[in-house]
């Protein structure tokens, strides 16, 4: 079914505008923080570029080895070793190429980058002209004209990591290639929404695909069905132009919270209370970024220091416009 049909089925609305046209010059490359990922978001969107005669390539950011409570499960173990995680981290990756084949790709679609699962942000914040330089290698070997991101909305650490990943990657382009975001934890603020439907044939493909990644399915099934059950929900990726944080952390927290600014150039760091903030009339912050960055594609990070079983983020990544108003 073509793009535009599907669309046309799920949505009364008139498309949106700049959607992209299936063809065979789509090379479409998917951004997969996690093995799964690329089922859930766009198992659909995959089957649609392979069926139009476009190219699909999938770019595994993690192995998703950092998922310890299906492996004591279906294990039976309590501790788990380096050993048995990147046992786990194999059986994942295995599970992932059966799950494109059904999709309709090969082996030879997947490349992996073999980085920490749950240990994105670090990626970012650590060691990021490193990872982004890798990233930006990878997508230059497939030289995609539309790409398929997480939504920096998401809340997993490791998708809201992978976005500023790539858009980093991207900077600078003459020639950048089509953005959309796909979001699977959380809310995304932007209401500018594209969503997918398919032919019968390719949600049973979808579902069957999903069935393939058995390992998170024990113990997560049932959501993970109704995720990948969901039609395919994407949003566009423009330049943020409001300077104003989202946040507006309680006092009492913030001698936890640190605040980190990532720029083409570099990250900045600081605690909450010695961070270069103003505050408007309204009760808002604004970030006062040092002069040298002016005009780089720039991205906030809000996160507390107090220990957490909760993996998700509680505030997360937000875009700044690159030149400050004056």
């Amino acid at each position: 079914m073509a793009l535009t049909e599907a669309i046309a089925r799920a949505l009364p609305e008139p498309l949106a505008p700049g959607l992209p046209v299936l063809s065979g010059q789509t090379r479409l490359l998917v951004v997969a923080p996690h093995p799964d990922d690329e089922t859930i978001a766009t198992g659909l969107l995959i089957q649609q570029v392979k069926e139009a005669g476009g190219e699909v390539q999938i770019l595994l950011l993690t192995a998703g080895d950092n998922n310890p409570w299906p492996q004591r499960w279906l294990e039976r173990r309590v501790r788990i070793r380096d050993a048995d995680r990147q046992r786990w981290g194999r059986r994942r990756s295995a599970e992932m190429l059966q799950a494109l084949q059904q999709l309709g790709l090969p082996a030879s679609a997947l490349e992996s980058m073999g980085w920490p699962d749950m240990g994105l942000t670090d990626c970012v914040l650590q060691s990021g002209d490193k990872a982004v330089s890798a990233l930006a290698a990878a997508i230059g070997r497939f030289q995609p004209n539309l790409v398929v991101l997480p939504s920096l909305d998401d809340r997993h650490p490791d998708h809201g990591a992978a976005h500023v990943l790539v858009r980093l990657a991207l900077a600078g382009q003459a020639h950048p290639p089509q953005l959309l975001a796909y979001l699977v934890h959380g809310h995304a603020q932007d209401a500018g929404f594209i969503d997918i439907g398919g032919s019968l044939e390719q949600t049973v493909n979808k579902q069957v695909a999903l069935a393939e990644h058995g390992s998170q399915m024990a113990l997560s099934g049932r959501r993970m069905r109704a995720l990948a059950g969901r039609p395919e929900r994407y949003t566009g990726v423009a330049a943020s132009s409001s300077f104003i944080l989202p946040w507006r952390p309680p006092v009492w927290l913030w001698p936890w919270l640190r605040l980190s600014l990532v720029s083409a150039r570099g990250t900045q760091s600081w605690n909450w209370r010695d961070a270069p903030l103003q505050r408007d009339q309204h009760g808002g912050y604004r970030l006062q970024p040092t002069a040298e960055i002016s005009g780089q594609l720039q991205f906030v990070r809000l996160a507390s220091t107090l220990p957490s079983p909760w993996i998700f983020d509680h505030w997360g990544w937000c875009e700044l416009p690159g030149n400050p108003p004056r």
